[in-house]
Formats: structure tokens, C-alpha cells, sequence
């Protein structure tokens, strides 16, 4: 009897997220080569099982590999994991779509909207690769990547329009620490991912202004009514925002200190400059760079985002911190739903 060869999935690249995603693939028993920018990075993950620039005290699978050729890495992978900045999406696919399989499935776990198209990244994957939507997958929800490096308790939605494509993606990543659920709303995952990274500038800023929990909270609960709306106008279920790519990835980034967007916020609201912000988080910093594009779909779809309007115009420098909170809370009163 010929035994099953194990799944495949080649993960792009080897930066925080795509090391704890390489590692959770490896802990389901995926086969995984990471393709790294860096030499130095590839070759101690080849020898030493670690990625030095990226939890270095973490011991990744030894069926964890690495390399710096994007071909080699793409070699007979049933999945393509993307884990790079959203604004560098379209190039970097553009160069490496000639090595991707017929049958690869493209798994996307970007949170962020291109600025130029106001494109979601499933949506830049197929119009770059021509590939049809039920060969990509994305994977979102409140996965720190820190917890997920030391095998705290995770979960996550695997959204397809393909249900059979989404089963697929949720084996590969199964672990006792990792539990991955499916769904079918890829529009509803996406923005979830997209906005909560605005609203969580908004709560560290004001953690930083010192306005204490009761703004935070009400921050992310009117964060997650202007998601909703949003998500719910493009197509999405209100359900998928109530759920983990929505609420959960919601409250995990706008409370926790990992959480760079709020750290960047946590900046800006103790008086740092966006460039002093931008300089301090040091990481790429997806609300930041998607603001702007989230509150043009707004527009166009005639939706109300205060909290994204006042982050896109502070963001801008066309409203002070102070000009920021008073715009919030000066709203005409209104009933709740």
C-alpha cells in the first residue's frame, strides 16, 4: 500500500507572522519551506531549526526548511502561504507567479487593503496570478504571533468560496494549540482584518492620551459597528464579523501590547510625530498604510466610519490629537442600532 505523501506549502516570507504560520504548519505535519530575502535567515533555519531575526528562541520543525530561491520554494507546494506587507503585494506576486503551480492553492494572510485599488488581497492575488477565486483562501483572526510562537491557544477562520479548498487549508494547519474553522465569506474576513487594524490606532491613542478603559471600549465597540457596516454593504455576512475575523481579531489587536498597531497609536497618543511613531514600532504597520483606502470604500459605498475618518485625517496631519477625540465625541446623539 503506497503511503499518502504529506501536504506542501511553501510560505512567503520569513518575517513574524510567516514564521509562526510556517511553524503551524510544520506542528500539523505540513511539509514547509520558507522563503527568506536573507541568506543568513535560510541558512540558520536550515541548520539551526530558528529564525535569528524573528523569535530566535523558538525551535521551529525540523521538516521546516528555507530558502532564498523563490522557484525552489514554490516546487511542488500545494499551498502558497503569503504573509507580506499588503502594499508590496502586487510586485512581489507579480515576480513569483511564473513558479506557482496549476493546482497551488493561495493562501492569504494579509490584513490590509492596497492603497492604490482599494483592492482586498484575495482580490489582487487573482487579478495578478489569474488564478479563480475558489483556488484562494484567506486566513485570519486573533493570532498574535508571539502567542502562536509559544503555543498558546489560537484560533482562526479559513474563508474560500470553494468549502472543499477552505477543508483543505484547515487540515494543513491543525495543531492541538492551533484550531482553524472555515467559512465561505472571504469578503467579511478580509475587511475584519482591514479595519481592525484602524480602530486599534484609535484605542492606543487613546490609551496613550490616558483616556482611560471606558474610551477604549467604547472605541472598539463602535469600531466594530463601522466595520460591520462596511463589511455588510461589499457583500459580507454580519455573522462573520461577530465572529473571530471580526470581534476576535478586533479585541486581540486593540488590547493587547503585541499588537503593533496599537502600539504605533499608544505613540502617536504620548506625543510622538508619525515619523517618530513610524521609527518607534519599527514593523510594517497595516492600518497605518490602509486607512486612507478603507475610508475612499467607504465613500463609494456611502457608509458612515467616523472612527476611520478622524485615524485617516490624524494620520494626515489635518487634525491635532486633541481636534481627533473632541470630533468623536461631539457627534449628534443617535439611537445605538
Amino acid at each position: 500500500m503506497t503511503q499518502q505523501r504529506s501536504a506542501r506549502a511553501a510560505v512567503f516570507s520569513a518575517g513574524s507572522w510567516g514564521t509562526a504560520v510556517g511553524k503551524i504548519l510544520g506542528d500539523a505535519g505540513t511539509s514547509v519551506t520558507m522563503h527568506a530575502r536573507r541568506a543568513e535567515i535560510a541558512d540558520t533555519i536550515n541548520t539551526k531549526h530558528r529564525n535569528p531575526a524573528y523569535f530566535p528562541d523558538v525551535e521551529l520543525p525540523h521538516t521546516l526548511t528555507a530558502t532564498t530561491d523563490p522557484a525552489a520554494a514554490l516546487d511542488g507546494a500545494d499551498f502558497l502561504v503569503l504573509s507580506i506587507p499588503a502594499q508590496a503585494l502586487r510586485t512581489s506576486l507579480a515576480a513569483w507567479a511564473p513558479h506557482i503551480g496549476p493546482d497551488t492553492v493561495i493562501v492569504s494572510t494579509m490584513k490590509g487593503i492596497e492603497a492604490d485599488s482599494g483592492l482586498r488581497a484575495s482580490q489582487v492575488i487573482t487579478a495578478v496570478t489569474g488564478v479563480v477565486p475558489d483556488r484562494v483562501a484567506v486566513l485570519s483572526g486573533p493570532n498574535l504571533a508571539g502567542e502562536v510562537m509559544a503555543g498558546q491557544p489560537a484560533a482562526a477562520t479559513i474563508a474560500c468560496p470553494n468549502e472543499a479548498t477552505a477543508h483543505r487549508v484547515q487540515r494543513a494547519c491543525h495543531t492541538s494549540y492551533f484550531r482553524p474553522y472555515t467559512s465561505t465569506d472571504v469578503t467579511g474576513c478580509e475587511l475584519g482584518g482591514a479595519v481592525k487594524n484602524v480602530i486599534a490606532l484609535a484605542v492606543g491613542i487613546a490609551s496613550g492620551m490616558g483616556l482611560g478603559h471606558n474610551a477604549q471600549a467604547m472605541l472598539i465597540t463602535r469600531g466594530l459597528a463601522e466595520t460591520t457596516r462596511l463589511a455588510v454593504a461589499m457583500g459580507a455576512s454580519p455573522a462573520t464579523l461577530a465572529g473571530l475575523a471580526g470581534l476576535g481579531d478586533l479585541v486581540a489587536t486593540c488590547s493587547s501590547p503585541l499588537s503593533r498597531n496599537r502600539t504605533y497609536g499608544t505613540h502617536l497618543g504620548q506625543g510622538l510625530s508619525i515619523a517618530e511613531a513610524t521609527a518607534a514600532t519599527r514593523q510594517t504597520t497595516e492600518g497605518v498604510k490602509s486607512a486612507q483606502a478603507i475610508l475612499a470604500l467607504a465613500h463609494a459605498y456611502t457608509v458612515e466610519m467616523p472612527i476611520t475618518d478622524v485615524i485617516s485625517a490624524l494620520l494626515h496631519e489635518t487634525l491635532t490629537l486633541e481636534q481627533a477625540a473632541a470630533a468623536l465625541m461631539q457627534r449628534p446623539p443617535k439611537t445605538e442600532h
